[in-house]
């Protein structure tokens, strides 16, 4: 039974055979092949649908597909015999001797889809540029001369472009959020320690004023010491709130004396030891600096306390030139890849958040030999006074 024929595929690793094999021929550098052979390499080339050209090592392009033609606005004809730099835009730094193989180097932002693929700038016939993705290979039939494949990727650079203004504004977004959301916190938390927390000190005041008075029944007077008791709960409560909210001292005291405050708010709620390591000097920054990185230590501490289980933490924060490094560890059971995944771990977003519109960068890994490592980068370069 005769089996059916395999569909042919275009630029892949059977085609380069027959593709050099045309081009040798054509090229008239080795012995003449079967003229069957010949004529069913130039179908295969002929028919791909991905643009092919060769070229020698001056340059000049030796063979060409209607692929190819097509893709630069022009014919095979017209493009037989003219230099390469006339459809492909070469590096700067080619020089007048580079070959075809200098057009597809790697370098920052020149890697395609594959390994082997090198994205560069094609030019039509009418001078428009766009952006091509290919790769070369190279053949010795006793002068050497390359088969370059292209395709057009002009379209997928757009979705790339859109999905990265999209993901910009996304960020610009989260940043301006991440504004409004402390300007509110530092409103409500002045408004319940100003007004509020004024208020409820006043009445213990006038209520201990009553408990001297003379005359008082005793019953009164049990009756005031537990309203006394309360009061003082509210106090703290409020106190404790309107802390959280935005924290006093680092208005008053700056980001070292708030980072104090809430290393002993988490050992006192918490019972797990915590170092920190830091200098006063490092540490005087602009408010908004100062906000990012308090918040950025408080999330990570919260996140300690609820999934850690951790007995020890340890935090160390100084300067290394112009930026600021910060490094969080605990001995607990250790972050998971999938942990990070998870798409309700907004804590985590929120710190990567946080760093990213700082211009820093963040790392967090399970520790050796257990534990969390959160490694944090912040470039200060505008925000120390």
């Amino acid at each position: 039974m005769k089996r059916p024929r395999r569909p042919r595929s275009s630029g892949r690793s059977a085609a380069w055979f027959l593709i050099g094999l045309a081009a040798g021929c054509w090229l008239g550098r080795r012995a003449p092949w079967e003229p069957e052979t010949v004529q069913a390499s130039r179908q295969i080339v002929n028919q791909v649908s991905e643009a092919i050209i060769s070229a020698d090592q001056s340059n000049t392009i030796v063979m060409a597909n209607p692929a190819a033609a097509t893709l630069f606005g022009t014919s095979v004809e017209h493009m037989v015999g003219r230099p390469l730099g006339q459809y492909i835009e070469a590096p700067v730094d080619a020089g007048d001797d580079g070959q075809p193989v200098d057009y597809f180097r790697p370098g920052p932002g020149r890697a395609g889809r594959r390994a082997t693929d090198y994205t560069v700038t094609g030019v039509r016939v009418d001078g428009e540029r766009f952006p091509i993705e290919g790769s070369v290979s190279g053949a010795d039939t006793g002068t050497p001369f390359y088969t370059v494949v292209l395709r057009d990727v002009s379209e997928r650079r757009r979705v790339q472009e859109k999905l990265t203004r999209s993901h910009d504004q996304l960020r610009q977004l989260s940043a301006a959020l991440q504004t409004i959301r402390e300007e509110e916190r530092t409103h409500i938390a002045r408004e319940l320690h100003d007004d509020l927390g004024q208020l409820l000190a006043s009445l213990r005041m006038d209520l201990t004023l009553l408990q001297q008075a003379d005359g008082t029944p005793r019953d009164s007077l049990r009756l005031m010491r537990g309203m006394e008791d309360n009061l003082l709960t509210a106090i703290a409560s409020l106190r404790r709130i309107a802390t959280n909210l935005r924290p006093r001292a680092l208005d008053e005291g700056g980001l070292y004396f708030a980072l104090q405050g809430l290393r002993d708010d988490f050992v006192e709620r918490y019972a797990i030891p915590t170092t920190l390591l830091a200098d006063e000097a490092e540490l005087r920054l602009d408010d908004a600096a100062s906000t990012a990185i308090f918040r950025i230590v408080q999330e990570a501490l919260t996140n300690i306390a609820r999934h850690a289980e951790a007995t020890r933490v340890m935090m160390n924060l100084f300067r290394l030139n112009s930026d600021l490094l910060i490094t969080i560890r605990d001995d607990g059971r250790g972050i998971r890849p999938k942990d990070m995944e998870k798409a309700e771990s907004l804590g985590l977003i929120g710190m990567r958040e946080r760093v990213w519109a700082m211009k820093g960068e963040i790392t967090i890994a399970a520790d050796e030999p257990h534990g969390t490592r959160i490694d944090i980068m912040l470039p200060l370069h505008g925000h120390l006074v």
